[in-house]
């Protein structure tokens, strides 16, 4: 199992200058593993990137931004194809930078939602269903795996719960198109955490430990050993990453509400975070 910290817990947008300072930060806090958002195709040199990363020893995802310009499922088809044109990007950018799994709400903008009949969801699964088959083969044809996420009822209309998510993802039926879970988002919307993990099942690619507030995991009232042995029960071995937002960067704060700090440093968020993740799920924690 690999330990590691989204590049949102300090910064927004990740650039390559802010990367070359990160990286070794991340590494000498006992993370072994760094979460890449790309908010903007460029912001980031992907081949120095990956040497940064090499240089660290460490193990690297990437995750995409949806926004109101990046929709699989919007109706109009210029926001759909931007959509799916953005999608493709992070996928080559993930292979350029070593990884594997490009994850998040892959499917339609973040703070997007509405109300939709049962005859209009049908029709918008269906619609997301076409385009994922169709990323997923493009992923596949560069070794990379979408991890397609549930968010909370407040950030989408769309896929709120593990059993929403898993019948998109078996209905698409590739290799390259599974599952990222969120404690955030989980926390509320289901009823049993342990139990979404467990559906979730082998199709579990990803996983974000974050506490229920966005502060440092362990600090808050998720229930961490529920999740801890729902986690070991389906022999999850994969990425587990903290995932929060500084109140610091504007543009970050408004799109996430983050109108505090939850720890009393960005670094102390990290650090405790990565330190009771290792001692819940590690074989080899940290004392």
């Amino acid at each position: 199992m690999n330990f590691g910290v989204n590049a949102w817990v300090w910064v927004s947008p990740l650039t390559t200058a802010e990367l070359e300072t990160l990286a070794p930060k991340v590494k000498a806090m006992g993370f072994d593993w760094i979460e890449l958002p790309l908010e903007t195709i460029g912001d980031l040199d992907f081949a120095r990137a990956a040497q940064i990363i090499r240089d660290h020893e460490l193990g690297v995802s990437t995750c995409a931004a949806m926004g109101p310009d990046r929709d699989l499922i919007h109706p109009e088809s210029s926001i759909r194809d931007n959509g799916m044109a953005y999608i493709r990007q992070c996928i080559d950018g993930t292979q350029a930078v070593g990884g594997t799994n490009l994850v998040g709400p892959i499917y339609s903008a973040v703070g997007r939602t509405w109300q939709a009949t049962d005859d209009e969801r049908r029709r918008d699964t269906d619609l997301l269903v076409r385009q994922l088959t169709s990323l997923a083969a493009y992923a596949a044809d560069r070794g990379v795996v979408l991890g397609v996420e549930p968010l909370n009822r407040f950030e989408t209309s769309v896929i709120n719960l593990a059993t929403q998510v898993i019948e998109v993802v078996d209905r698409v039926g590739s290799p390259s198109c599974q599952i990222m879970l969120d404690t955030f988002h989980m926390n509320i919307e289901e009823k049993s955490l342990s139990s979404a993990i467990r559906a979730a099942g082998s199709r579990l690619v990803h996983f974000h430990a974050c506490e229920n507030d966005r502060g440092a995991p362990g600090s808050g009232h998720v229930p961490w050993q529920d999740v801890a042995g729902a986690l070991r029960e389906i022999g999850y071995d994969g990425p587990v990453v903290i995932e929060s937002f500084t109140n610091k960067v504007k543009s970050i704060a408004r799109a996430a509400a983050i109108w505090r700090p939850f720890e009393a440093s960005q670094d102390a968020l990290a650090q405790n975070g990565v330190r009771f993740l290792k001692g819940l799920l590690s074989s080899n924690p940290t004392p």
